[in-house]
């Protein structure tokens, strides 16, 4: 069982930074691909980054390329989302997300791949 707390959001105004972090508890964070992915009212969950178990592979979708970056810690079991330049658009509850034990990196971007979820943390950047 894993267990994942998201902190770090709030409100911003258009144009500033955020870095949400992800605390995991339980067993072999080590061993687990991480992804942050985000829901804003009446839309679809989305996914936002992804980092292998190593953290030598990142992906991004296409709206948060070059202005959010994923990174984790494998001694504190912790996952961050570095977000700059931050827009509108990007208004929405942000959720970290862990797959399976040794599951595969790939379809990364897919919500039902990952088996643990936490609760969520509300970024609002206003115009």
């Amino acid at each position: 069982q894993v267990q994942l707390v998201e902190s770090g959001g709030g409100l911003v105004q258009a144009g500033a930074s955020l870095r949400l972090s992800c605390a995991a508890s339980g067993r072999a964070f080590g061993s687990r691909v991480m992804g942050w992915f985000r829901q804003a009212p009446g839309k679809e969950r989305e996914f936002v980054a992804a980092i292998s178990r190593s953290g030598g592979t990142t992906d991004y979708a296409d709206s948060v390329k070059d202005r959010f970056t994923i990174s984790r810690d494998n001694v504190k079991n912790t996952v961050s989302l570095q977000m700059n330049s931050l827009k509108p658009e990007d208004t929405a509850v942000y959720y970290c997300a862990a797959r399976a034990s040794y599951g595969a990196y790939s379809h990364y971007m897919e919500a039902p791949n990952y088996a643990y979820w936490g609760q969520g943390t509300q970024v609002t950047v206003s115009s």
